[in-house]
């Protein structure tokens, strides 16, 4: 049993990473999938209020309740195969619930990118395109390390540096992964 879970700012590679996961049969636990099911479950969209919720369910649950919410996923994953990728992972708190589960065979992989870089991927991506929720980078980077997320980077086992090719990155994934 292998469980590989990543942490990164918005925009580092973190959703390449699950990508190339995917390609190679690895199953993809997404965290905030909870949390775009709990903006659904309050009848608010996803899009414009994904960070607002993410907050609430830490307040009102405790800071590890996206993780613990997270974790049947990946058990179930883990029944059909060796290897379960957790993508977003965004506190140290949160790091301490995976690793309290799964012990030595979790490991945390951090994905860094320099700011310009992470910022022209995000405008570009249109999903959650900086000025559309009236969230700069820079504000949504202060909220994800208010989390603990600086903590849970300086965590990590394995840190990839995504500011190179495309095919350099995916490549030094599938290292990681396989």
């Amino acid at each position: 049993m292998r469980v590989i879970g990543t942490v990164g700012l918005a925009g580092s590679g973190k959703g390449e990473f699950a990508a190339v996961a995917e390609e190679l049969g690895v199953p993809v636990v997404t965290m905030g999938d909870a949390v775009r099911a709990a903006c659904r479950e309050r009848g608010l969209d996803p899009a414009e209020h994904h960070g607002e919720v993410a907050q609430a369910l830490r307040r009102e649950n405790g800071p590890a309740a996206v993780a613990e919410a997270s974790l049947p996923h990946v058990e179930t994953a883990l029944e059909d195969h060796e290897t379960v990728l957790i993508d977003g992972i965004r506190s140290d708190v949160e790091v301490d619930v995976f690793r309290e589960r799964f012990g030595d065979d979790f490991t945390l992989v951090a994905v860094d990118a320099p700011y310009e870089i992470r910022e022209e991927r995000v405008t570009e991506r249109g999903r959650d395109a900086i000025g559309e929720s009236g969230e700069s980078l820079h504000d949504r980077d202060e909220r994800e390390l208010g989390f603990g997320l600086a903590e849970a980077i300086a965590r990590a086992e394995v840190t990839i540096e995504n500011a190179g090719t495309l095919e350099s990155f995916r490549s030094r994934v599938r290292e990681v992964l396989t």
